[in-house]
């Protein structure tokens, strides 16, 4: 079975269209759990307003989906904590959108 070390590593690939960077490097996914091959991930937005969170969100579902032993993954979209810039997982990104 998959560990949620790899699903964070699945979720990875998903980008930002806009940005070009990975919605885990831009702090976007908050939390993983893998429970018997039922994955559950929290996630928010840069802004509730955001058009591409369905998309994001169904991405996620296909990649996680096709890693061995996940029968059933739910995206939970969450916004509390609100996204923060300044809570972004690499330095890459933090230049990309001027944060420091």
């Amino acid at each position: 079975m998959v560990g949620e070390r790899e699903i964070w590593e699945a979720i990875r690939v998903v980008e930002d269209p806009e940005l070009g960077t990975s919605i885990v490097e831009l702090g976007l996914v908050y939390d993983v759990h893998n429970v018997d091959g039922k994955v559950n991930i929290s996630m928010t937005l840069t802004s509730p307003f955001c058009p591409i969170g369905p998309m994001l969100m169904g991405q996620i579902e296909t990649i996680v989906g096709e890693l061995p032993g996940v029968k059933e993954v739910k995206v939970d979209l969450v916004w509390s904590p609100p996204w923060d810039p300044k809570t972004m997982a690499s330095d890459e990104a933090k230049d990309l959108l001027g944060i420091w």
